[in-house]
């Protein structure tokens, strides 16, 4: 009996061992095997834009995807939330409330009130460590800065023309692009027409913007310029000059003539009027031109007509990156090292019209193909010679309010350029007590020089 309990005792241990060993072979077979690694979510970054016209924004969403496909890390969310005088409270609620988005697409007008905000990562310490920086065009820089800091980079520029329709031209035998003030108002009234004889014009020579919004008062900077006025005069705020009066009494004069009409308020840069004939000429951009090329329409582009001097003004919008987290803003300002690239500045100039704010992109031969098929781009880089700049100081949106207002108001025939002009001096005056402009700031009203 005593030999079957060694055996079973043998048995018992030798079933234990060999449950051992399987434990253990278990343990290091799982061992051996890969651990999954627990991967990363990629950084999803909020864009603001107000880009259009829609075309437009149709490219923006193109060349987004491109940064989205070839940076898995990073994943740039564009949202359109419209045009800037709608963006502008949004952005400022936004900015009370801590809801601001990672990037910002805007006008450099902006600059001071988002600075007063404490809301902008200055670039001060990032710029200079890219290469793109050499070749962003010098003449942008003052839209860039304030008061000795960054706070931007150029996501493309502009400048004012005027777009006429060559086959109007030609039917009313004008064969000489006006070149004066004179000139302008008389082919306006030669190029307005009522074609059924009903006592109405079906085409009118030229299309006012209507409205007290940014749009209007960007389109009538340039008169006021070329009028001899200045917004800054020796530091002080000067909206009701003699070139400003005149700037407004020409607008005014072009109504009254009956040669001019209104767009719809606040829609002046619509072009359904201008393609569909029933006006000769437009002031816009050459934002515009992919939209206008795709149509089929006649256009060209003229410089500005000019009362004692040539001028225009300077557009395009900037790219502002917000304050957040230190990875969100690594990760944003390697979609702002994107935007300023030979490559998005050559696609974004060729399909929009807009002129590239990196100098290598208009060497580039994708966009000299492109000013050769298109001559109003040359038409646009040559007047930029000649351009001025809105200032970027806190206060400027308070300037632009009041005169907006006076535009209205004299283009509805409420009340005459020099009334209106003064009551947006006095108004503006009152503020300026108050301290809250700073005229003196670096990054005011400039000249600028773009290089073609």
């Amino acid at each position: 009996m005593g030999r079957w309990v060694r055996t079973d005792i043998r048995s018992t241990v030798d079933s234990i061992i060999i449950w051992i060993l399987c434990c253990t072979f278990s343990v290091l077979l799982l061992g051996c095997q890969a651990v999954p690694q627990k991967i990363d979510q990629p950084i999803t970054l909020s864009l603001w834009q107000g880009v259009n016209p829609p075309a437009n924004r149709s490219v923006l969403e193109g060349l987004v995807d491109r940064f989205n496909q070839s940076h898995p890390d990073i994943q740039v969310q564009s949202l359109y939330v419209g045009q800037g005088d709608q963006q502008l409270p949004k952005i400022l609620a936004a900015a009370v409330g801590n809801a601001l988005p990672d990037l910002l697409w805007y006008a450099p007008t902006l600059t001071g009130q988002l600075v007063e905000l404490d809301v902008l990562r200055s670039l001060d310490d990032w710029l200079p460590t890219i290469p793109e920086s050499a070749s962003i065009d010098p003449a942008l820089r003052e839209s860039m800065e304030l008061e000795g800091k960054t706070w931007s980079i150029p996501f493309g520029t502009n400048n004012v023309g005027l777009f006429y329709r060559p086959s109007v031209f030609k039917a009313a035998g004008i064969t000489t692009l006006p070149q004066t003030w004179v000139e302008l108002r008389s082919i306006a009234q030669q190029l307005t027409q009522d074609t059924n004889g009903d006592g109405k014009p079906d085409r009118y020579g030229l299309l006012l913007p209507l409205g007290k919004g940014e749009w209007s008062v960007f389109m009538w900077l340039p008169f006021l310029w070329s009028a001899g006025g200045e917004l800054i005069d020796n530091g002080k705020i000067t909206v009701n000059s003699s070139g400003a009066i005149a700037a407004l009494q020409f607008w005014q004069d072009l109504i009254q003539d009956g040669s001019a009409t209104l767009s719809q308020p606040e829609r002046g840069y619509e072009l359904d009027q201008f393609l569909a004939g029933k006006v000769a000429m437009q002031l816009t951009g050459p934002w515009t031109l992919g939209q206008l090329q795709q149509t089929g329409v006649d256009f060209a582009v003229m410089p500005l007509p000019q009362q004692t001097r040539s001028a225009t003004a300077i557009g395009g919008e900037n790219l502002f990156v917000i304050k957040s987290t230190p990875d969100r803003e690594r990760a944003a300002l390697q979609f702002a090292q994107y935007v300023l690239s030979e490559a998005f500045q050559t696609t974004w100039g060729v399909q929009t019209g807009y002129l590239p704010v990196n100098l290598k992109a208009r060497e580039n031969p994708a966009y000299q193909q492109f000013r050769s098929q298109q001559p109003a781009v040359d038409v646009f880089l040559a007047q930029s010679a000649v351009g001025r700049s809105r200032p970027i100081f806190l206060g400027y949106n308070r300037i632009s309010e009041e005169i907006g207002r006076a535009i209205e108001t004299v283009l509805l025939g409420r009340t005459s350029p020099e009334t209106a002009l003064n009551a947006a001096q006095h108004h503006l005056e009152l503020t300026a007590e108050s301290g809250y402009f700073n005229t003196a700031a670096k990054g005011g009203e400039a000249r600028n020089q773009l290089a073609h």
